[in-house]
């Protein structure tokens, strides 16, 4: 599969920066909508998980949900500091829903890979062995 090859630090970073990113466009362009930052999450966890390395794969599902958080901090209500904290935790409890389902993809999509990994291993360790 094309594309690139991240470390478990860079996933981070791409799917941390990203979603900070997608949270302060959503919050110019469509008045710090939870929903339409929801759905703009589903597609980073997808590439999250698929861009994440073979020997980094089981940390895709851990990045996700903190980058969730961390590009919410834009869409929450808010104004002094307070404020914003009181919205992003209730953004988290309202927009939970995307968060686990985000969170879901990005794990389903690392377990195929991974059972599609050991099938592998599996395959060329039976052909080298010798047959008796």
């Amino acid at each position: 599969m094309p594309g690139p090859r991240l470390t478990g630090l860079g996933g981070g970073l791409f799917c941390g920066l990203v979603m900070l990113a997608l949270g302060l466009l959503t919050g110019a362009l469509f008045g710090a909508s939870p929903t339409v930052y929801g759905v703009l999450f589903l597609p980073v966890c997808v590439l999250t998980a698929l861009w994440v390395r073979e020997g980094d794969l089981l940390i895709a599902p851990v990045i996700v949900p903190i980058a969730f958080a961390v590009g919410l901090v834009p869409v929450a209500d808010g104004g002094g500091t307070l404020d914003r904290l009181m919205g992003l935790v209730t953004g988290l409890a309202t927009q939970a829903g995307w968060l686990y389902g985000g969170t879901l993809v990005a794990g389903v999509i690392v377990l195929v890979r991974r059972v599609r990994r050991v099938r592998a291993r599996n395959r060329r360790a039976a052909r080298s062995r010798p047959r008796s």
